[in-house]
């Protein structure tokens, strides 16, 4: 089971002391305060993951990295009084309960306020006082305080709290003019009716209702202090930087790309494996790179022995004799579609009009060797043996995915002296499986650089699929890694001035530095490595959408459906780019200083792999993010269509034996 104080000290050591909270006695209150008393519940596993959660009235308990610092903006100490605006589960109450002298807590659901007053009889916090009604109109008999803090984000700072500070007294509160985009004010009272404020950037808050607040229906109540009102909203402004996108056959439409041509790679993203529109797009984009400007090596996240046959294809060499057509383990219909059958075509034919060898497009696969297979091979073994430690298998492997919260997926399931016990045969099992592939690899002296890749990938092969075996962060920052060396390892083969497109999921494209992903969890990925080694020679394009259908399953190694893409969340940026009213369209980010600015703000970015579970998706498939730091372009289209799975009614007549896809 999860150590849950382990998991605080390191939510106080990576999210907050990391992030820069250093107020030593916020950190030791956060670390004294068990976060896991104040969740829904089912949700206690998730109590120290730097995100917030539900809870009951459509209320969530803010992030931890939220609660820290606006306490720590606050500047309480001992002997102080503070009032809290916005009980919802009581975690915050509770932490400053552990600093100053007394809390008082207001919340307007009386449900919320009774619970919260429980957890703090069970935990013996005595400092505290609740009170249900509205927070607007303060606690006038208890004032002045020390310190106010409003946990909901309301249209300007009420005058009645300001009016309750003590002189030298802070005011905490998200404000702006619409209910879900707000700033961070700290207004600080500096005499009997003079005030000073700092602003500390963007944050997304539940709205304040109240008198002095926002009402019930989301329209301003009344003219109160706030800040200045913008000119334009956010999806007007994306719209006035949009440059749409004509048909994917349009010439045009490549040539939107070509701002990119000069750079060394170019990584093309997508928000799910199962969505045709991102496949034809990259398609069209990488068209355009190889006959324009140069490049010759195709990238994808995919295995290496199975991208090794398309590349066999296009570049007209032999294939193997004794080889299986490639892309047969789940998830087929990521790589085996119609959609990636025409590019690959279309690179063969590109090719048979080249006649110097070094300048022949290369198809790769990034991946650990042959992930899938190895999967494959272990889930085989476990079902044999340990039907419930196949069961956990299947688990893990389903979220090998840095973005899912929903604990029945997360794959935090306790381990089984069963589970335990196949270890070592397990990790034999794949031994045996990739030493088959290295015996032809070593035979092969025409393709030095199969055979080198091959190599080396067993060389690694024992530490990854032990580490992948148990879980983790270590799996994802291994495999990233290995995918960026294989990159390096494949520009540094085609010579000094080779080009790289680089196709992968948005979690591999976008910098994690500037999502959950690193922020929270430490991991790395390619498009970060990519950054640091080349550069402005790198850009990260994401691609994403606001609805239709896509080609996932619900579990790790199920059969595959077509799944209804709910509309995005109010609170994303897909919502953002939907709302622009633009459908189709190119976001140079770099290209407008206002717009990359308000993009800084972080907010939810939906994220669909080969699992997708609709019924929850905003704890599986949405996670935090920087969208202007995270990428340098981003590709929108608005609605969009499921891959066609490759099938013999695919083929056609005439297509040779030879066909990389053969059935």
């Amino acid at each position: 089971m999860l150590d849950l104080p382990h998991a605080r000290d390191r939510m106080v050591e990576v999210q907050l002391s990391r992030r820069g909270i250093h107020d030593r006695e916020v950190l030791e209150a956060m670390r004294e305060v068990p976060r896991e008393a104040f969740v829904a519940p089912g949700f206690e596993e998730f109590a120290y993951e730097d995100g917030p959660l539900p809870i009951a009235e459509g209320q969530t308990i803010s992030q931890p990295y939220i609660v820290a610092l606006m306490i720590e903006m606050a500047e309480i100490g001992p002997g102080d009084h503070v009032l809290e605006v916005g009980t919802g589960s009581g975690y915050a109450a509770a932490v400053m309960s552990r600093i100053v002298e007394r809390v008082y807590t207001i919340e307007r659901h009386a449900g919320l306020a009774e619970t919260a007053r429980q957890r703090f009889e069970e935990l013996g916090y005595d400092n505290i006082e609740v009170r249900t009604g509205d927070g607007t109109k303060g606690w006038p008999d208890a004032a002045p305080f020390d310190a106010i803090l409003v946990a909901a984000g309301g249209p300007g700072a009420p005058l009645a709290l300001q009016e309750q500070l003590d002189v030298g007294g802070r005011l905490v509160i998200p404000v702006g003019d619409e209910p879900h985009d707000q700033r961070l004010l700290k207004v600080t009272r500096t005499g009997a009716a003079t005030y000073s404020e700092e602003d500390f950037g963007g944050v997304r808050f539940v709205p304040l209702i109240g008198e002095q607040g926002w009402p019930e229906s989301g329209s301003r109540t009344a003219d109160r202090r706030s800040g200045p009102a913008r000119t334009r909203s956010l999806p007007e402004m994306i719209a006035a930087a949009a440059e749409p996108l004509p048909d994917f056959d349009d010439p045009a439409f490549g040539e939107l790309f070509d701002r990119f041509g000069d750079r060394r790679v170019v990584l093309l993203g997508e928000a799910s494996h199962g969505t045709s529109e991102f496949y034809r797009a990259r398609a069209a984009i990488t068209r355009r790179l190889i006959e324009k400007h140069g490049f010759t090596i195709v990238a994808v996240e995919a295995d290496w022995p199975d991208a090794a046959a398309i590349d066999r294809h296009v570049r007209h060499r032999p294939s193997r004799a004794d080889a299986d057509p490639p892309f047969q383990r789940f998830p087929t219909w990521m790589w085996r579609n119609t959609d990636v059958a025409a590019f690959v075509d279309w690179m063969r034919q590109h090719n048979e009009r080249i006649r110097i060898s070094s300048r022949l497009a290369g198809f790769y696969g990034l991946d650990i060797y042959n992930m899938s297979g190895s999967i494959g091979a272990v889930l085989q073994y476990l079902d044999r043996v340990d039907p419930q430690a196949a069961k956990i298998a299947r688990e893990r492997y389903g979220c090998l995915t840095p973005w899912q919260h929903e604990p029945s997926t997360y794959g935090r399931v306790a381990l089984t002296s069963g589970y335990e016990k196949c270890e070592q045969a397990v990790l034999e099992q794949c031994r045996e499986l990739l030493a088959k592939q290295l015996d032809y690899a070593q035979q092969d002296g025409v393709d030095f650089l199969d055979a080198t890749q091959n190599a080396r990938l067993i060389a690694s092969a024992e530490r990854y699929y032990r580490i992948m075996y148990y879980g983790g962060a270590q799996s994802w920052n291994l495999r990233d890694t290995h995918m960026f060396e294989t990159l390096e390892h494949l520009l540094e083969a085609r010579g000094p001035n080779a080009k790289a497109v680089v196709w992968a999921h948005n979690s591999h494209i976008g910098d994690a530095r500037y999502t959950e992903m690193g922020i929270v969890r430490d991991e790395v990925n390619i498009g970060q490595l990519c950054r640091q080694r080349f550069g402005d020679e790198a850009a990260l394009i994401g691609l994403s959408t606001h609805s239709g259908t896509v080609a996932a399953a619900s579990d790790w190694d199920s059969e595959m459906e077509i799944k209804r893409v709910r509309p995005s969340h109010s609170d994303s940026y897909e919502r953002l780019c939907h709302d622009c009213g633009v459908s189709r369209f190119l976001l140079d980010i770099k290209r407008d200083d206002d717009l990359r600015d308000r993009l800084l703000e972080r907010r939810l970015e939906r994220f669909i792999g080969v699992i997708y579970r609709p019924e929850t998706e905003l704890r599986s498939h949405y996670a935090a993010a920087s969208l202007s730091q995270q990428f340098d372009a981003f590709v929108w289209f608005d609605e969009t269509v499921a891959v066609t799975p490759l099938g013999p009614e695919h083929m056609g007549a005439g297509v040779p034996d030879t066909y990389p896809f053969g059935l």
